[in-house]
């Protein structure tokens, strides 16, 4: 049902599009805002714990988006789905790594994160493929009945997991916050802040360049719901195989993440002087961030210690919502002013 949130709510239910923009948009905000306090709810009481409550609220969320009827619902709805969000980003990949060091196979993690994160991609693929034949073929109910059972089967692989040891021997010495934070001096945070912004930063920017370069592609290609799908689903898998890829790849650098954001920034050169620019932009562009993502979130886990990991993961994510922002309405901007 992703791809139909905006039919079901304008068409369906009668709710007008800047109503549902609007809501939308405090949905987006309210998911920036809870990703540091949910992240310290994770690494604080368990990041078992944390997938557990984010898939409850997510099938709490999926049903008022469902039978929800008025503006109230509606805004339940989005900050539902938001809480539910923030409470998985960050505690997945902390829990995942942690296991991969319980099972004396850290090295193993940026392997299975990229397998896990071009996985998701395809299946969302599919879904937005399929969710659109189930609504042609059965109707709404059908599409969203199945939305909250595929959450709730979310929620019982949450509840399978098993929590690994709080303190553990990693593979690596690196990680930057094995001192409390309450005892870290002035220089030594000054140091953690200025390496987690050189870390999340280059991804952060070309996940903004990307969302506003799909925008882009999406609002000037032209044709039908048929035609964006199809880009939209290009584009996703774009970035499916960048992650694909990255899983066999070594060696996670700060340098490597910068030398990607070099590489966007050619995309972003070359697609400038070509016919189909904008296409070959946003397509090239999510392959590259594809590639980026997977090593960011190898690069993090080793730079954090066990009762930061959530935390890290999540102003990751904070800040690539706040570049896909800035970015999203820039290219907004120039789009009106192209017309």
């Amino acid at each position: 049902m992703h791809g139909l949130y905006l039919l079901w709510w304008v068409g369906e239910r009668g709710f007008s599009p800047a109503v549902v923009a609007t809501i939308l948009a405090a949905g987006d905000l309210a998911l920036f805002a809870l990703e540091v306090p949910t992240g310290w709810f994770a690494d604080r009481f368990g990041h078992r714990a944390s997938l557990i409550v984010g898939s409850s609220v997510q099938v709490l969320g999926m049903l008022a988006c469902w039978l929800g009827r008025g503006v109230p619902e509606l805004i339940a709805a989005s900050l539902l789905v938001a809480l539910g969000d923030a409470f998985r980003s960050g505690a997945d990949e902390a829990l995942l790594y942690r296991t991969c060091a319980a099972l004396h196979r850290e090295r193993d993690f940026q392997a299975i994160e990229a397998r896990t994160r071009a996985s998701v991609l395809v299946a969302l693929i599919v879904l937005l493929l399929a969710g659109g034949l189930i609504v042609a073929r059965w109707g709404f109910a059908v599409g969203w009945a199945i939305e909250t059972a595929l959450c709730a089967v979310g929620l019982a692989i949450a509840c399978a997991m098993v929590e690994p040891p709080v303190r553990l021997e990693t593979a690596t010495d690196d990680s930057q916050f094995e001192t409390p934070e309450t005892e870290l001096t002035w220089s030594s945070r000054t140091r953690v802040l200025q390496t987690m912004t050189l870390l999340v930063l280059p991804a952060a920017i070309l996940d903004g360049v990307t969302s506003a370069a799909s925008f882009l592609a999406q609002t000037t290609s032209g044709g039908g719901p048929e035609r964006v799908t199809i880009l939209v689903a290009g584009i996703t898998a774009a970035e499916a195989v960048g992650a694909a890829l990255a899983g066999r790849l070594s060696g996670a650098t700060i340098r490597g993440q910068w030398m990607l954001g070099a590489v966007g920034t050619a995309v972003v050169a070359v697609s400038a002087v070509l016919p189909a620019g904008l296409l070959v932009g946003a397509v090239g562009l999510s392959f590259v961030l594809g590639l980026a993502l997977p090593l960011r979130a190898t690069l993090l886990q080793r730079f954090a210690a066990d009762h930061a990991r959530a935390r890290v993961a999540s102003l990751a994510s904070a800040c690539d919502m706040a570049c896909k922002a800035l970015a999203l309405s820039l290219a907004g901007g120039w789009r009106s002013r192209r017309k």
